[in-house]
Parts: C-alpha cells; sequence; structure tokens
C-alpha cells in the first residue's frame, strides 16, 4: 500500500504542476472569478479521477504524461461538481476538505460562475491533448463527447437532480443505484475510458474498463455514505452526519451499515476479476484496496 500511495502522489504532483499551467492566471481581470477557480481546485483532494485517466493509459503502454491535459480537464469538471453542491440550494455546506466552501469565501454568485467556469474550461484543456504527440486526435473527439456525456444530462447532472428531488423520500434500491452510478459512478468511469481511448484500447478492453469504472465508483459512493456515519470530521475535513441532516437517501438509510460494507466487499471481487486479463494491473488493482479502506 506504500508503494500505491507513493505512486498517487507522485502523479498528483504532476496533476497539480500540470492544472497550475492550464488554469487563468488569477492577476488577469477580472481577477475575482480566476481567484475562485484555483481556490477550488487547489483546496485539497486525492486527484483520484486523474490518476485514474493516467494509471488507465499507463497500462495500455501510454507514457501517464501524455494523458494530462485530458486529466486535468476531468479534474477541473470534478472541481466544479463539488462548487455547485456545496451551495446553500444544494447541500449547504460551509466546509469540504478542511476549508471553508468557495461560496463561504467568494459569495453565492461568484461560486456558482466559477462552477461553470471550471466545467467550460475544462473541455478547452481536454481539447489539448490533441496537440500532443503520438495521440489520434481522433481519439480526443471520443473523449470529448464520452466526458461530455458523463458530466452531463444523461449522466451526473441527472444523479443530482434524482439525489434532490429523492431527499425526505423513500427510495427503492433500483433507484439508489442508478442515482449513484450516475451521480458519482459516471465521471469515474469516463476517466478510465479516457485514459483507455487515448491509449489504443480496443472495443472490448473499454467496455472492461467501463464496468471496471462502475464498481469503484459505487465503492466510492457507498464508502463516502459510510464515513458521513462512522468517519472522523477531521479527516473528512466537513462535519459528519450531513446526509442525515439533509435527509438524503445513502446505501446507509437503504441497506445498513452491515450489508452496505458486504456490498462493497462484493463489489471489489467482481472490480478485481475485470483487470486480471490485463498486464501492468497491479495499480489499479491496489487502488481498489486503498478506496475501500481510505479514511477520508
Amino acid at each position: 500500500m506504500e508503494e500505491l500511495i507513493r505512486e498517487m502522489q507522485a502523479c498528483k504532483i504532476l496533476v497539480d504542476k500540470a492544472l497550475n499551467e492550464y488554469l487563468p492566471d488569477e492577476n488577469l481581470y477580472p481577477s475575482e472569478i480566476f481567484k475562485a477557480m484555483r481556490y477550488s481546485i487547489f483546496a485539497g483532494g486525492k486527484r483520484i479521477r486523474p490518476i485514474l485517466v493516467m494509471k488507465t493509459a499507463e497500462m495500455f503502454g501510454l507514457s501517464k504524461e501524455m494523458v494530462l491535459p485530458t486529466a486535468c480537464g476531468i479534474e477541473m469538471i470534478h472541481t466544479y461538481s463539488l462548487i455547485h453542491d456545496d451551495l446553500p440550494c444544494m447541500d449547504d455546506d460551509d466546509f469540504r476538505r478542511g476549508k471553508p466552501t468557495c461560496h463561504k469565501i467568494f459569495g453565492e454568485a461568484i461560486a456558482l460562475l466559477a462552477g461553470d467556469a471550471l466545467l467550460t474550461h475544462a473541455f478547452l484543456v481536454i481539447s489539448k491533448n490533441r496537440e500532443i504527440k503520438g495521440i489520434d486526435a481522433n481519439a480526443v473527439l471520443d473523449v470529448i463527447e464520452r466526458i461530455s456525456k458523463a458530466s452531463g444530462p444523461l449522466g451526473m447532472v441527472s444523479g443530482q437532480v434524482v439525489d434532490i428531488l429523492s431527499e425526505g423520500k423513500v427510495i427503492d434500491e433500483k433507484l439508489l443505484y442508478f442515482m449513484d452510478d450516475k451521480k458519482t459512478a459516471e465521471l469515474i468511469k469516463g476517466s478510465l475510458w479516457a485514459g483507455a481511448r487515448l491509449a489504443g484500447a480496443d472495443e472490448k478492453e473499454l467496455e472492461r474498463m467501463d464496468n471496471f469504472g462502475e464498481k469503484i465508483g459505487l465503492i466510492f459512493q457507498i464508502t463516502d455514505d459510510i464515513l458521513d456515519v462512522e468517519g472522523d470530521e477531521k479527516a473528512i475535513g466537513k462535519p459528519v452526519g450531513s446526509d442525515i441532516k439533509n435527509k438524503k437517501n445513502t446505501f446507509i438509510n437503504v441497506f445498513g451499515i452491515k450489508q452496505s460494507k458486504d456490498i462493497i466487499g462484493s463489489l471489489a471481487q467482481e472490480a478485481k476479476k475485470l483487470l486480471l486479463d490485463f498486464k501492468n494491473n497491479e495499480f489499479l488493482i491496489k487502488l481498489v484496496d486503498f478506496l475501500i479502506n481510505r479514511t477520508h
């Protein structure tokens, strides 16, 4: 696990350096929007999604540095979603990763616009991947199409809509899985798919990475649900119990903690099996265990 964490840290350093280059300078006019974008991007985070892009590309034989534009663009999309999730009209959270949320520093209007800006700027950054020697421009177009779908009304947005509309209501297992697949797993699936597509994976390999992404995306969300009940506030960086406060539907209130942990175990086994036929799969297999055991 120590080796995995060292590699994740090395990837994070690459991503943070590239993000700094791809984001507009905060001294540009009007500086408030650029400061808000940068504040949210550099407020912490494990960079799981860009790491998935990079390490998947590497598994298929491509240098991780060659997919940095796509990795950074996807992190911008993820950050936009967090800014909007934290707004008073959504989850109304004052802290994220131990720091005040964007709207608490810059106000609701600028926070909303910072999210909008990151979402749109992300696709400009992803498009730059076609300038990298050895990358197929058609593959970049496919990635843009896939990530647009993952982050739009057929993906993350629909998951968030279901999350909002189901607050305080009893929902069945099928709708819970749909919500979490769209809200969380879609961008994770898109990250893996993007790394594989840029590296030249075939259709069967892309489908397998998609299925792997669905499993670990659900693992990620269910673990979040558990941490909201059992987690340490200092480690998480925000108060626990916000899902209960906001009357959210989670795996905990539908299945209970024990069964939720059992579901994670089953998903982990299924996820690892999907990678067995791939060479250089060690990182992604170890990452499954990291996602299960994470404390924040």
